[in-house]
């Protein structure tokens, strides 16, 4: 699971830290589950160890229990690494991935396209003959856009958010 770039990709936008979340998440899940030993083992500031902790705690992917020391009566946090929540981040990431793609998909089926045909800049048809088809930048002419290979690119794409979302949220 610590490998796999996916899980890597959801733990760096969650923690926004390159290398001590696995460090963290590796010693919690070896049994090392306080805060201080998890510094101590990790050479990690112990700062840094909590602040990754707490994100993974407001993520849902990390429980803590508090107690007291016995003998100097400081509290103690201890930690619980949740990967089984982990599929559950994977399919709303990708759902959000797919609602975006489908927002994209609606706008080109939407709209007609004409692109200069010296700098490439595209504008919708409204701009377009605002314009008399010149282009507002360079003052060339422009010419229709068939926009049917990009909104075929973008629905395989959509597809292949949909399919990985389904494979990694199981």
């Amino acid at each position: 699971m610590l490998n796999d770039p996916v899980f890597q990709e959801i733990l760096m936008d969650i923690t926004q830290d390159n290398g001590s979340s696995n460090s963290i998440i590796e010693c919690i899940l070896n049994g090392t589950t306080s805060d201080l030993e998890i510094s101590e083992e990790t050479e990690i500031k112990l700062t840094t160890v909590r602040k990754i902790l707490y994100k993974l705690y407001d993520a849902g992917l990390a429980t803590c229990k508090k107690s007291k020391d016995p003998e100097t009566k400081w509290e103690i946090y201890n930690w619980k690494f949740e990967p089984e929540k982990i599929s559950d981040i994977i399919t709303k990431k990708y759902e959000k991935f797919s609602e975006e793609i489908q927002r994209s998909i609606e706008y080109e089926e939407e709209n007609m396209f004409f692109v200069c045909k010296d700098n490439g800049h595209r504008y919708k048809f409204e701009k377009a003959s605002e314009n008399n088809f010149a282009c507002p930048k360079c003052g060339n002419s422009m010419e229709y856009q068939d926009n049917s290979t990009i909104i075929a690119n973008l629905q395989d794409e959509k597809a292949t958010y949909v399919s990985i979302g389904e494979l990694k949220g199981k």
